[in-house]
């Protein structure tokens, strides 16, 4: 059944008559989101790319160091992010996807507690019924357009404006573009490709350093729009009303990131700010998910939410209540349907305090995807074909994984020591591969049959575009 369509202009001039009225002293939320950005490669949590913003911000906040999506890539992504289930449940787990018939998300939460509920850039997310935001943009994008856009912060300006004239709190979702390729935004001289320090994951040629420093830039540059963001709330007076929560999301399109379930791939920057109630530049090691990100601010906000959501909330652990919320988190990833991708590759994952145990559902199939594609993988590619045994080991690791593998995420953050094969790791990786089974159990995730089924489950395939990823 083809899922249900509703136009945003209709639930924008719906916005003003909302039924129910919020608590006068409801906080208001602001959720930035970047779009493809490691972890790793933000100034916050070691990384080369500055970001005063947000190092202003945790110093303002919280920071939480283990914090984690159900998936490396976009669309399942944000999916899970506003409807709190983890991707096969909502039957959102390929990219370009949608959920179910039936799936509600934070936008009618929002709506029916009387907040109104907007989302400014990039989106990803289908069907629009099922996410009734107000768009906010002055230019008329198109439907199949809007997955590409940046925030359109003379919108938000007016709108938060509006909020603050009719007394309305107010859920803005700030959705940016950046830093996914083709890393063109940022100033690239900050970044003098000779002088950068390349992960360790990397294989060092120039135009893998040349494309990190314009990737570097754009982080810099997504971090001016959290700038941006911070400045209207000042500019409105809302700063001390308003939960703030800015996300990496998932790893870059560099190997063993995006498309991955490596740490680096599933693994997002959060900062959360909430005036009067986290403690300034506190941090967590908590792990938390991006599942729970909505029902922590419905729980401050005291909306209501359904009580069938995946993901539970952490705000007595913001409020320095206590520093623990899951032993085990969890993600998954399906390749069939991404842009360059293979007919099927499926990884699933689990992860306690501090191991990770992936498993690879078919490793005899050569992994792939756009990335394998640009010329400085070519060079990667090349120098393995010349013989450099550096060169061989990450193409390799990269494109032709085992069926299982275990990292220890504290002595190797990077995933890049497999010990599955050491005897020392043995029951570890038994006790993770049982946690891992109950909970594809859980969710109806059959595995490489649930693969097979990933191309119904895109949006094109259910009758529209979805444009770029």
């Amino acid at each position: 059944m083809r899922p249900a369509l509703i136009s945003f202009a209709v639930i924008a001039a719906a916005s003003s008559a909302m039924a129910a009225r919020a608590a006068p002293d409801s906080p208001n939320l602001v959720l930035v989101i970047a779009d493809d950005c490691t972890k790793y490669d933000t100034e916050i949590y070691g990384g080369p790319a500055k970001t005063p913003h947000l190092m202003r911000l945790a110093g303002e906040g919280m920071n939480l160091t283990r914090c984690f999506q159900a998936s490396p890539m976009c669309s399942p992504t944000r999916h899970a992010l506003f409807t709190a289930k983890y991707p096969v449940k909502t039957g959102a787990y390929p990219n370009h996807t949608y959920v179910s018939d039936g799936v509600t998300s934070i936008a009618s939460w929002l709506r029916s507690a009387g907040y109104r509920a907007a989302l400014s850039g990039k989106t990803h997310i289908n069907p629009p019924a099922a996410f009734p935001f107000e768009y906010l943009s002055t230019r008329p994008i198109p439907e199949n357009k809007r997955p590409r856009q940046n925030p359109d912060f003379t919108a938000i300006d007016t709108f938060l404006g509006d909020c603050v004239k009719n007394k309305t709190p107010f859920g803005l979702f700030v959705c940016s573009h950046e830093p996914h390729e083709p890393w063109n935004k940022g100033d690239a001289s900050k970044y003098l490709p000779a002088k950068l320090k390349l992960p360790p994951n990397f294989f060092d040629t120039p135009k893998t350093r040349a494309a990190y420093s314009r990737y570097l830039a754009e982080i810099t540059y997504f971090d001016g729009q959290v700038g941006d963001m911070l400045a209207l709330l000042d500019k409105h007076s809302l700063a001390d009303s308003t939960i703030v929560i800015v996300l990496t999301e998932q790893g870059s399109s560099f190997p063993f990131a995006k498309w991955t379930c490596y740490d680096a791939g599933v693994g997002s920057g959060c900062v959360i700010r909430w005036p009067g109630h986290i403690k300034p530049g506190s941090k967590s090691d908590a792990l938390v998910e991006y599942i729970d990100m909505i029902p922590t601010v419905c729980d401050a906000a005291g909306i209501k939410a359904p009580d069938d959501l995946d993901g539970r909330s952490f705000l007595p652990m913001l409020e320095g209540k206590t520093n623990k919320h899951k032993e085990h988190v969890f993600a998954l990833q399906t390749s069939r349907g991404i842009h360059g991708g293979p007919d099927y590759y499926g990884i699933r994952t689990v992860r306690d305090e501090r191991y990770r145990y992936v498993r690879n559902l078919t490793p005899g199939v050569t992994f792939k995807n756009t990335a394998i594609k640009t010329p400085w993988y070519g060079e990667w590619l090349a120098a393995a074909r010349n013989g450099s045994a550096q060169a061989v080991g990450m193409t390799k690791l990269y494109q032709h994984r085992p069926a299982e593998e275990l990292y220890d995420c504290e002595n190797d953050p990077w995933n890049m020591r497999n010990l599955i094969d050491d005897p020392a790791f043995k029951n570890r990786a038994g006790i993770l591969c049982d946690k891992l089974a109950a909970w594809m159990k859980s969710q109806g995730d059959k595995g490489q049959a649930t693969e097979m089924e990933a191309l119904k489950h895109i949006w094109k395939n259910a009758g529209d575009s979805v444009g770029e990823e």
